[in-house]
């Protein structure tokens, strides 16, 4: 029953609900289940939606804090029975669903940028071995971001980290790197920052170790 359990905490997992304890012990779970990695990836949008929300709310206005169980149920069955060909699509409008739903009438996000439409940048870590190669598109809402890379190393779970001009961190995917499989993976992810609001990428393995660096263009 406790797996089953794990399995349905994809979606507070990727939304940010779980507690701390909670969150590492997902994150174990991570390490043997390439089915909940897939789906902490595809909730990516959603959550970079939502963190558009609670930036663009006025401070005088209480963001939400905590999705309830229904919603994460609703958000997680989403993402379970769509289709390929629609996952992008269908996962903006889940959010923005949210977003109203929660908030009503009157929000306005606000974004802009005159960065370049797409920029791309590759890097390999002497150290750890690691290939990654980031491609960011440049969006009204932020960036739209493609990661390959290549890691014999596995299994363990990553992540990839966005770092801003001034500091602040976002967390853009996160995958399971298979056992001894050096071919390259690609997916897709998501962020806050326009393309050049980024100073560099990170990729971590969820303990915190750096496998590689790579600077914004």
């Amino acid at each position: 029953m406790r797996s089953l359990e794990r399995h349905r905490d994809v979606g507070a997992y990727a939304l940010g609900v779980l507690d701390e304890a909670e969150a590492f012990r997902f994150e174990d779970h991570l390490m043997e289940c390439p089915q909940c990695a897939v789906q902490v990836t595809e909730f990516g949008s959603a959550t970079r939606q939502l963190l558009l929300y609670k930036r663009a709310t006025p401070r005088s206005v209480h963001p939400m804090a905590q999705p309830g169980p229904r919603l994460l149920d609703r958000l997680l069955g989403e993402v379970a029975n769509r289709q390929r060909a629609g996952r992008r699509r269908l996962l903006y409008a889940v959010a923005a669903a949210v977003v109203f739903a929660v908030a009503g009438p009157g929000i306005a996000i606000m974004a802009g940028g005159d960065a370049d439409p797409t920029q791309r940048v590759t890097a390999t870590d002497e150290r750890s071995g690691v290939w990654a190669q980031v491609t960011s598109e440049n969006t009204v809402w932020g960036s739209q971001i493609e990661l390959k890379v290549k890691d014999g190393a596995g299994p363990r779970a990553c992540h990839l980290v966005a770092i801003a001009d001034d500091g602040t961190e976002e967390t853009l995917t996160n995958w399971n790197v298979p056992e001894h499989d050096a071919r390259a993976s690609t997916m897709m992810g998501a962020s806050t920052f326009h393309p050049d609001q980024i100073d560099r990428y990170e990729l971590r393995t969820t303990a915190g170790l750096r496998l590689v660096t790579l600077d914004a263009p």
